[in-house]
């Protein structure tokens, strides 16, 4: 399940879910926010959640609380995407203070956690995000230049991060 801003956490779970594909693993990609999913129906849950305006979606946490039963008996793994995660020393869940603050307000304790560095892509944005943006980046000596599109996601390491996804799986997962 996935929650997104710009589309780049559900490309992970794309990604992630044709890693899967190859080891012969069905999977299934949704919205987080996609009341006709039967989470219940499937194996194990993969939850990926982006960050905007220095928060996860309420809808993360929504779920997690709604579904904190499931999530507890099943296997289960929980990852953000932020941009913070670029730098060394907060790229990793013990060190991404995102995730750690997720986790924190969570019920649930997922199996595998992980932290992907997002896109920054200016042209996306409005013009106030666009300049809090550049600034939140001149602060932490990032890209500023307002044409620029920078691609920080380490597709490797969410190739890594899918590989003990598929370990004992029988039936579908749900990323």
């Amino acid at each position: 399940l996935y929650s997104t801003n710009y589309g780049l956490s559900k490309r992970i779970c794309e990604r992630i879910q044709a890693n899967l594909q190859q080891r012969g693993v069905q999977s299934t990609v949704a919205a987080i926010t996609d009341g006709g999913v039967n989470s219940a129906a499937y194996e194990a849950i993969v939850i990926g959640a982006s960050i905007r305006h220095g928060k996860h979606s309420p809808a993360v946490l929504e779920f997690i609380r709604s579904h904190q039963a499931l999530l507890a008996v099943k296997p289960s793994a929980l990852f953000s995407v932020n941009l913070v995660a670029r730098k060394a020393g907060k790229n990793t869940p013990q060190t991404n203070p995102y995730l750690k603050r997720l986790l924190a307000q969570s019920p649930w304790t997922p199996k595998l956690t992980g932290v992907f560095a997002g896109e920054l892509d200016y042209s996306r944005y409005g013009p106030i995000d666009k300049h809090m943006m550049r600034l939140v980046m001149w602060i932490n000596k990032g890209p500023t230049d307002l044409s620029a599109k920078v691609q920080f996601t380490d597709w490797d390491e969410v190739d890594r991060f899918a590989g003990p996804l598929c370990l004992g799986c029988r039936v579908p997962w749900r990323i």
